[in-house]
């Protein structure tokens, strides 16, 4: 569990500055939606691995959910990005996929 905690943490910071970074800073980005739904959904895995029951993986997922919400409201403030609410549907799908997956494994 701890090397999944690290890479959460790597993540969850990687995520956070690529979506906090200054448009003009970022390369042009295929599919902004897709993105999303990728990086959220490698979370959700990622926090899969560190529930140790249902309950704990909900919880996990739910705050998955809130970060991504967090992230896009502090977009207001940063040049050349906004709040998105298809963003966040983007994020709640990859945290439902990656969730789902693994409920079905456990």
């Amino acid at each position: 569990m701890h090397t999944e905690l690290i890479l959460l943490i790597f993540g969850l910071t990687v995520v956070s500055l690529g979506c906090l970074a200054p448009k003009h800073w970022m390369p042009v980005l295929p599919n902004d939606k897709l993105l999303h739904f990728l990086a959220f959904g490698g979370l959700s895995l990622l926090v899969g691995q560190i529930a140790s029951n249902k309950i704990e993986l909900v919880s996990w997922l739910f705050a998955l959910l809130l970060a991504g919400c967090l992230i896009e409201a502090l977009q207001h403030w940063v040049p050349g990005r906004s709040f998105c609410w298809r963003d966040i549907a983007a994020n709640a799908a990859g945290i439902a996929a990656g969730g789902l997956f693994e409920s079905l494994l456990a």
